[in-house]
């Protein structure tokens, strides 16, 4: 499963990030840190939503991770 949750949020950055090259063909992954540097990221849409679901990625990985940790406690 965890593997499976990597894979994910591989893809999803990824494919945020293509989509950043394409309203700023320079940004870095590292830009994607701090989009509010960047008004044509921090005003988009499609952009924030794109982050939107790295961010729901990331939260269920780290909620199947606490979970699997309690239960080997």
């Amino acid at each position: 499963m965890e593997k499976l949750f990597d894979e994910l949020v591989e893809g999803q950055r990824k494919k945020l990030l293509i989509f950043a090259q394409k309203l700023i063909p320079y940004a870095t992954s590292d830009d994607l840190l701090q989009p509010n540097d960047f008004p044509e990221l921090e005003h988009h849409p499609l952009f924030r939503y794109e982050e939107g679901i790295l961010e729901g990625l990331l939260t269920a990985r780290m909620a199947y991770l606490a979970r699997k940790r309690e239960k080997s406690e």
